[in-house]
């Protein structure tokens, strides 16, 4: 029984390496102009709660981009033109809960966890990038698909020291051996 649950988590934690390493979505990137014109197109969502888009960086007067349950998909807005290597930040505010959640790395969150997932990479659609929000505290389902949007003229950046891959494993890791512990305290009982 023990070699068996040490076999599942050593399968489970490779399959979490293996998908980590991955070039695409990437939970927690941000989002930097290219230069020019950044078009928004809102792509859709599967949320429960209401979710407003705005654009929090650079200082700008839009307001609400996009509103999960008030825009159509495929609805665009051109946010403006930004100069190359402009980082965007977007927050989602989650009208039912009060919360905000900002893209890029989790410490901007107020519960430390990234909420946005990046893709510049998707089949079928060269040019755009896409962001995915989750909005729910502590990660809630891990979907990131509550409000999603495409961009033009932006890339995913990553900064290796900002994504604590080493220690999701390590909790990952410390996780999976009180797991088997505890089914090693039931099987002597």
């Amino acid at each position: 029984m023990r070699q068996r649950v040490l076999t599942l988590g050593a399968a489970i934690l490779a399959g979490f390496v293996a998908s980590s390493a991955q070039a695409a979505p990437i939970l927690g990137a941000t989002v930097i102009a290219t230069g020019g014109h950044v078009i928004a197109t809102f792509e859709g969502h599967t949320a429960l709660y209401s979710n407003d888009l705005y654009l929090e960086s650079p200082a700008n007067g839009l307001g609400v981009i996009f509103n999960n349950y008030g825009s159509a998909p495929g609805t665009s807005i051109d946010l403006g033109e930004f100069a190359a290597g402009t980082e965007l930040i977007f927050r989602v505010h989650v009208r039912d809960t009060g919360d905000d959640f900002f893209s890029g790395p989790g410490f901007r969150n107020l519960d430390g966890i990234a909420h946005a997932q990046i893709d510049d990479d998707v089949a079928g659609s060269p040019g755009r990038t896409f962001v995915g929000f989750e909005d729910l505290r502590w990660g809630g389902d891990f979907d990131y698909d509550d409000l999603v949007f495409s961009f033009t003229n932006v890339r995913a950046e990553t900064d290796v020291q900002e994504v604590p891959e080493p220690l999701m494993l390590s909790l990952f890791g410390i996780g999976l051996a009180m797991s088997a512990r505890r089914l090693r305290t039931r099987t002597k009982r």
